[in-house]
């Protein structure tokens, strides 16, 4: 039996903490698993600098989503350019989301659902209630929505209402 391979797969390039974000993200999600780990052996030592047996990636799932974690070297840093949106059908979807995924982040980057894990990734917790909201047929509600979403940091959906009218 082969293994599916999915066409695009997000490759997570962290410093030095790929197992230990690859893991955190694990215990958040639910139908979420480590599927692989591999290390660096000692070919290639000249051009990457890795000890041997340090963990070079680490393949895993996150709600069926397939993902690489990669212990690539300071070179490079997360930035909000690239987010992922976890789409939420509760408030309490919502709080678990933000509660477990903004701590220990950057507070500062936190801004109308989005916010940056402990890690430097960025995230948009999204509750699926407002893109409806967005889109209603009535300019003005939708637009009474948006300035509300706007004065948020973790989305409230109450206050979504709240402010469409309901």
């Amino acid at each position: 039996m082969t293994n599916k391979i999915q066409k695009i797969t997000p490759n997570l390039w962290f410093d030095s903490q790929a197992e230990h974000a690859a893991k955190y993200y694990v215990s958040i999600f639910e139908n979420s698993r480590i599927d692989g780990i591999k290390y660096y052996g000692k070919e290639g030592y000249e051009i990457h600098g890795q000890e041997e047996g340090t963990v070079i990636t680490v393949d895993f799932q996150l709600e069926g989503q397939n993902f690489v974690a990669l212990n690539g070297g300071p070179h490079f840093k997360f930035n909000e350019a690239i987010s992922f949106i976890v789409n939420c059908a509760s408030q309490e979807e919502v709080d678990y989301y933000w509660d477990n995924l903004s701590e220990g982040g950057d507070e500062q980057a936190q801004q109308c659902g989005w916010l940056k894990d402990k890690f430097g990734v960025s995230w948009q917790i999204v509750p699926t209630v407002l893109t409806e909201m967005l889109n209603d047929p009535d300019p003005e509600k939708a637009g009474r929505v948006m300035s509300a979403m706007l004065q948020m940091k973790k989305i409230n959906i109450k206050e979504l209402k709240e402010a469409k009218g309901e």
